[in-house]
């Protein structure tokens, strides 16, 4: 009985920490889309990686945080939205979050590419990839 109760609550424990770590990534996603949708870099640095892999147009570079920031706020700039959504959003076996979505800017349409890696707190942008259609 005793070795019952144990494995029970180490399934509803280990069932309730994988639905939190759902959760954040789903609110971190949400937080993405919502500062890509007002063009504001402040607010999506808070999401960024120390490292953060920035592209535009297959043209990929790394940043650290900082750096990131002026360069999206440069691409925001010269780009300003009119609108965002995220088209398709999963996660890999790895349990690596990622979404795709449409930017519509003030010089044309980009498919957005965001990959978030788990980090000690809540999941954060590892790759942020602009595509012209």
């Amino acid at each position: 009985m005793k070795r019952y109760f144990f494995r029970t609550l180490f399934l509803g424990l280990f069932l309730l920490f994988g639905a939190g770590a759902a959760h954040a990534q789903s609110d971190n996603l949400a937080a993405v889309r919502l500062a890509l949708r007002n063009g504001s870099s402040r607010e999506l640095s808070q999401y960024l990686a120390p490292t953060v892999e920035i592209g535009f147009d297959g043209d990929k570079q790394s940043y650290n945080a900082t750096q990131a920031e002026i360069v999206i706020k440069d691409f925001f700039a010269k780009n300003t939205p009119s609108s965002f959504e995220f088209i398709h959003q999963g996660e890999s076996r790895e349990h690596i979050a990622y979404a795709i979505g449409r930017y519509t800017g003030r010089n044309g349409l980009y498919r957005v590419f965001v990959k978030l890696k788990p980090s000690r707190g809540a999941p954060v942008i590892d790759t942020l990839d602009f595509t012209k259609e």
